[in-house]
């Protein structure tokens, strides 16, 4: 700790003494009562308290000064993943290595700060030697060390792995973040083993009932040549095909297509495996299970019309962008041959038409109660319109034909339109509609509304109504082709035509699930290290969502074992994390109950075996060369490891930092000053009490 004076602070200290003695020579100047000796002692006394005093009334400031020494850290991290586990070279004696590295620590610990680490799939502290990690990702371990050793002392990081890192990319450029050398420690084997493996399959999950679809495969075998394995392919459990491939070289890849056709509607389990060739390093890698959705073919979208019209050939191209919808046109004569129980929406263009010719399939839609679109134009019958629904009614229609033009609605939010695009409704061309009075039974959702001339009116031109469930639309006017014209002129514009026809066929086709209880994965297919998580929803007779009632679950996996749980509630609805559990297949069925009504729901999922870690078994001590030159350190043998603590003392680099810490202080904060002040008050009475001056 030292002062901090300034020329200015000097100059007050100095007038401070001088004020200090004056007054003391106002009290002693002139008294001849005590002796020469102790007069000059008090005398000095009391300048010394006043000019104390008086100088703290200015606040001068105090540095003080600190320094905190700072040992280097040195990281000590091991690579517990099943990759270094299973495979170890000839003359390995694992014992000896987790002994050595637990040595390593210790003598480290008597010189630097340790921070021992074990890393897979997951990062956590402390030397663990299990080999029961899943992956191996060196990347969260560097990310991890970066956001915990941020600005301290790193002397040094060692890693003890095999260099199979299948998870979070190269840690070559993470290391860069972090300054300090790293020195590696070479564990597995790098001779290849004998070993026939499935490396990957590329597959959509998406296929349609009676498609046939390919699997691309990846078979790779390693010193194996000259045998020979079969591939098989299972389906739900029973095999369905069967090949011989041969190989033909050490280091042996074949790219092979299996072509299977979808016969079931539902999520189809296929097991692929490879059958093992004579003393095989490991058999977990022969085989690989996929899930795939089957779904029954497209939703099929019925587009009605007397007579051809542009419109139909705009509705038909917006609708199928979409690649779950296919459209059938049927014009004229042929709306009596249709066959209503095929399609999921019926879009009646400008229907019921002055021809009558859709009389019986209207009839048909209406008692299948089909989600329909009418779109209302210059052709419609508007007297069999009103009599077709009783949604819409037009009344006093004179036969002519008026302009209208479209703008949004503000409140609609049944779907979302991109609202830049919706802008562009300023510059579109009016649609037609028949001159007539509109009338709407009951409450409807606008998409668009109607302006005439200059005026916004309240009557909607494109709304949706729901009747008891049954969805029907409704577009007041012919002439959206123009619409589709007038983005073509321009290439900023945006594809507000198809977006408003797909949103609107979804929306109308799209059955709303009305279950009062739901329950059901996050997913379908959970690998064996991530936490399988179910929700549910409970409603009331009001379809609120409600979570008094509590909600119990059994799972069973394939052997029958039964597993008890109860989900937790989560804002309105429930979820339960039910932790990582073995693979296999798991059904759940889940109960509860609200008032006196009692409610189930069932689901399956499946939990998939992770193999990446039997999927290469080569070790990559390459890697973990770069990774120790690129930062000035060095790659080491487990029989050498200990090695590592006098290479640390002789590179000189590992030192410890002492930081400076300054703070600047009143000194009125200084409880001394007062003491001092006090012992120069008491002192100086004590002895004029003595002399009798007091």
């Amino acid at each position: 700790m030292g002062n901090f004076f300034t020329a200015s602070s000097i100059f007050t200290f100095l007038a401070c003494l001088v004020l200090g003695c004056l007054y003391a020579w106002l009290l002693y100047g002139a008294n001849k009562n005590l002796l020469p000796k102790l007069r000059y002692a008090l005398a000095a006394f009391r300048v010394l308290a006043v000019a104390i005093l008086a100088w703290l009334l200015f606040a001068p400031l105090v540095k003080r000064i600190s320094y905190t020494p700072e040992k280097p850290i040195i990281v000590l991290a091991n690579d517990n993943s099943i990759s270094v586990d299973q495979v170890e070279p000839a003359g390995f004696n694992k014992q000896q290595y987790q002994k050595d590295l637990k040595k390593l620590a210790d003598q480290l610990s008597s010189k630097y700060e340790v921070k021992t680490y074990s890393f897979s799939d997951s990062v956590k502290s402390g030397l663990d030697f299990s080999g029961q990690g899943k992956l191996s990702n060196a990347s969260a371990l560097i990310n991890q060390l970066n956001d915990e050793l941020l600005n301290r002392n790193v002397g040094a990081i060692i890693i003890a792995s095999d260099g199979i890192f299948n998870r979070g990319g190269n840690p070559l450029y993470e290391l860069n973040k972090i300054k300090a050398p790293v020195y590696t420690i070479a564990l597995g084997d790098t001779i290849p083993k004998r070993d026939v493996l499935i490396a990957n399959v590329n597959y959509n999950n998406l296929v349609y009932l009676d498609n046939e679809f390919t699997l691309d495969v990846e078979v790779q075998a390693y010193a194996s040549k000259g045998e020979s394995t079969q591939l098989s392919v299972t389906e739900n459990g029973k095999k369905i095909q069967e090949q011989s491939i041969a190989i033909d070289g050490n280091s042996f890849v074949k790219n092979v297509q299996v072509k299977l056709k979808a016969n079931k509607i539902g999520i189809q389990r296929y097991t692929l495996n490879v059958s093992p060739v004579k003393n095989e390093a490991t058999e977990k890698n022969n085989s690989q299970t996929i899930f795939i959705e089957v779904i029954d073919a497209r939703q099929k979208v019925l587009l009605a019309s007397a007579a051809p019209h542009p419109d139909i050939t705009v509705l038909k191209q917006a609708i199928e962008q979409n690649k779950h919808y296919e459209v059938s046109v049927s014009l004229g004569d042929d709306l009596n041959s249709v066959d209503a129980h095929k399609y999921s929406l019926a879009v009646l263009y400008q229907l019921p038409g002055n021809s009558n010719v859709a009389s019986g399939l209207i009839a048909k839609l209406q008692e299948l109660r089909l989600p329909t679109w009418y779109i209302v134009g210059a052709q419609s019958n508007i007297g069999a319109l009103n009599q077709a629904q009783h949604v819409l009614n037009l009344n006093r229609s004179t036969g002519s034909l008026q302009e209208i033009f479209p703008y949004p609605d503000p409140n609609f939010t049944t779907f979302n339109l991109d609202a830049p695009a919706l802008k562009q409704l300023n510059d579109y061309d009016p649609l037609l509609m028949p001159f007539a009075n509109m009338t709407i039974n009951g409450n409807y959702t606008a998409v668009l509304n109607q302006r005439i001339g200059r005026v916004n009116t309240q009557n909607p031109l494109l709304f949706f109504v729901d009747d008891n469930g049954r969805k029907t639309g409704f577009l007041i006017g012919e002439g959206i082709w123009k619409w589709k014209l007038e983005e073509a002129k321009n290439e900023q514009s945006l594809p507000l035509v198809n977006e408003l026809v797909a949103k609107t066929v979804q929306y109308l086709s799209v059955k709303d699930d009305k279950r009062k209880f739901k329950v059901y994965a996050s997913k379908n297919t959970f690998e064996e290290n991530e936490n399988v998580v179910l929700n549910a929803a409970l409603y009331n007779e009001a379809y609120e969502p409600v979570n008094t009632p509590d909600v119990k679950v059994q799972l069973k996996n394939a052997e029958g074992k039964v597993f008890n749980y109860t989900f937790s509630k989560f804002g309105a609805g429930y979820s339960l994390n039910a932790g990582t559990l073995p693979q296999g297949n798991y059904t759940y069925v889940a109960s509860t109950a609200l008032g006196d009504k009692k409610y189930t729901a069932s689901g399956a999922f499946y939990v998939n075996a992770l193999i990446a870690e039997y999927q290469q078994t080569t070790a990559n001590h390459q890697l973990l060369y770069t990774m120790a030159q690129q930062s000035n350190g060095k790659l080491y043998q487990p029989a050498n490891l200990l090695q590592i603590v006098d290479e640390l003392e002789k590179n000189g680099q590992v030192k410890t930092i002492s930081y400076e810490d300054r703070k600047y202080e009143e000194l009125i904060s200084l409880k001394w000053i007062f003491i001092l002040i006090i012992l120069l008050l008491a002192t100086e009475w004590f002895l004029r009490k003595r002399n009798g001056e007091v």
